[in-house]
């Protein structure tokens, strides 16, 4: 069987474009020897729960699953009765790019905040989190926060910590979508369990496909008193891989030993230089703090259609003319500096 040849230039769409890490390529042909048994009653799957407690505390249990979606849905849904709501920031991927699976699939209400960074406060919490007892209303049960966020910015331990406690003392559960955790230490240059156990996280959805994984993420529930049926409520979700092992075992190459955060960290620095590097030519304005592998700015239209052509990404904002470019594992500094460099004579028309 013969397949084309994929274009090898790397573009700054979305760190879902890139390939995978041939660590995780490595592991997954270390563990196709022989028979397992299957639904996660494994060898691979056992190692997995050790090194999620190795990063995450002695409480933590995981669930491997399909993709960042399914682990959204089913640990909102474990966390929520039918009549429930759960607060998240508009630009929440929840709200945005999961064509309304945890409201067509959960039942739940999706009560959206402006914030302009992509962050939720305690102000926010206490403003938005409303209703309680009243029949008419959906009942808040969650709020949902994701790490970094899809602005690209990060919270900090503290700021999870205080949003936490705003909605505990409210009787929220408090998730985090982690698709992009590891980003987020890598920036803050502490453990992950600093700003999901030790900062009041109750359940986690783990990202792996956009930091090197071919495929599969994970639910790390950090509190175990905040769920119900979580484990039916994956096989319900067909989110319960047979073949377990395979999800596994990309996740404990990733987790066990520093590969987590070899990748995020390259990719937090090649954004950073991208920034540096559009940020100083005339006409290109960076909106968003750059915190993670993504870079947020307004470029001329005309410019960024003609740059389109010949690199990929996307327009964030079609009003403003806000783009974003993303940057992966494997993004190299020749990548950063031709796009730059194509970047620049676009501007100049």
């Amino acid at each position: 069987m013969t397949f084309a040849i994929p274009d090898p230039k790397r573009g700054f769409a979305s760190d879902n474009q890139a390939g995978v890490h041939p660590e995780i390529l490595a592991a997954l042909a270390a563990v196709n020897e022989g028979h397992q048994p299957a639904y996660g009653d494994d060898a691979v799957t056992a190692r997995l729960r050790e090194v999620v407690r190795g990063h995450f505390g002695p409480a933590a249990e995981v669930f491997p699953v399909f993709n960042g979606t399914g682990a959204n849905v089913v640990s909102l849904q474990a966390m929520s009765q039918p009549w429930s709501a759960v607060v998240c920031p508009e630009s929440a991927h929840i709200n945005t790019d999961e064509c309304g699976a945890a409201e067509k699939i959960a039942g739940l209400k999706l009560v959206t905040v402006p914030a302009p960074d992509g962050k939720l406060t305690p102000g926010l919490v206490e403003r938005y989190a409303t209703g309680f007892g009243n029949i008419q209303r959906r009942q808040p049960s969650a709020v949902s926060i994701t790490q970094s966020t899809e602005l690209g910015t990060v919270y900090t331990p503290e700021e999870v910590a205080a949003v936490a406690a705003a909605a505990h003392e409210r009787g929220l559960g408090v998730h985090m979508d982690g698709a992009r955790i590891a980003n987020a230490a890598a920036a803050l240059g502490v453990p992950m369990r600093a700003f999901t156990t030790d900062a009041g996280v109750d359940v986690l959805s783990f990202g792996g496909t956009k930091n090197g994984l071919l495929l599969g993420e994970a639910i790390v529930v950090l509190n175990p008193d905040a769920v119900q049926g979580l484990a039916f409520l994956r096989k319900s979700s067909m989110q319960l891989a047979s073949k377990m092992r395979y999800v596994s075992a990309q996740l404990v190459a990733l987790l066990d030993g520093d590969l987590w955060l070899r990748n995020a960290a390259h990719a937090n620095a090649m954004a950073r230089r991208l920034a540096d590097a559009a940020g100083a030519l005339p006409g290109v304005e960076v909106t968003q703090d750059v915190q993670a592998n993504t870079v947020f700015a307004i470029v001329p239209k005309d410019a960024a259609e003609r740059l389109r052509k010949r690199f990929a990404f996307y327009t964030w904002d079609e009003r403003t003319g806000e783009v974003r470019w993303v940057c992966s594992f494997d993004t190299a500094e020749e990548d950063v500096d031709a796009f730059a460099a194509a970047l620049a004579e676009e501007l100049s028309g």
